[in-house]
């Protein structure tokens, strides 16, 4: 469908596009996914996430703006970096009147996005949604999340996930600790009971997206005492 110059392979979390910068290449997605977000005074949002034969980047290039959002690899991801020369060349057949209207769209979608950010970063107008989970004892916090945990996220059990790029401020409760952690997270995927397409449990995937340096230390600890006492059990049942 497009004539591709080049292939580029991006790990996971690594940043393909960053907003602010300059640059009008445009790039197709081979394999993998791509997340589009943008940041609003200190704070990430959310917009999109691409999947395969999906484009991004085609704002700078119609416009010659700056890069209006940021696209970050989630998973493994090979972009194709499309023939500049091709796409001039199909812009180029198109009329005149066509193309002054086109670019005049993203100059004003551009003017659009500045206005609204500077305005988001005077007025929030989110409420953040809190959500609480304690644990009693540590037994009842594996069987919760045994493989579904790490220092970076976790995986929510419930009837009523959030939608995805939803944040909200997770308090949670660890076996043995005095008070709560409090994480703000990131909804990064959703699946509902009706969505369910096998025996897997609805719920909602949860990015971590700030803790303190306190709370962090302190959950790395929990999980490699989770991970210890996980090993000595399944040494003493082998025994």
């Amino acid at each position: 469908m497009f004539d591709i110059v080049s292939e580029e392979t991006y790990q996971d979390g690594q940043i393909i596009i960053k907003e602010g910068t300059t640059g009008d290449w445009v790039y197709v997605i081979l394999s993998g996914k791509v997340e589009i977000s943008k940041t609003v005074g200190a704070k990430k949002f959310f917009i999109e996430l691409l999947k395969p034969e999906e484009v991004f980047g085609e704002l700078a290039f119609l416009g010659g703006i700056t890069r209006t959002a940021t696209a970050r690899a989630i998973g493994e991801t090979t972009v194709g970096v499309i023939d500049r020369a091709f796409l001039d060349q199909q812009f180029n057949k198109l009329p005149s009147e066509f193309r002054a209207i086109l670019v005049a769209v993203v100059q004003r979608f551009k003017k659009m996005i500045d206005r609204s950010q500077g305005f988001s970063a005077r007025k929030e107008i989110r409420v953040l949604q809190t959500l609480s989970l304690k644990y009693k004892d540590k037994k009842s916090f594996v069987n919760a999340y045994t493989g579904n945990l790490s220092s970076g996220g976790l995986f929510i059990r419930t009837e009523n996930p959030l939608k995805q790029g939803e944040h909200f401020l997770f308090k949670l409760q660890l076996p043995g600790l005095p008070d709560p952690m409090r994480i703000k997270c990131e909804v990064a995927w959703s699946r509902k009971k009706a969505e369910k397409m096998d025996d897997s449990p609805a719920g909602m995937g949860v990015t971590f997206l700030e803790m303190s340096k306190k709370d962090n230390q302190m959950l790395k600890q929990y999980l490699k005492d989770v991970a210890k006492d996980e090993e000595k059990d399944r040494s003493e049942k082998k025994s």
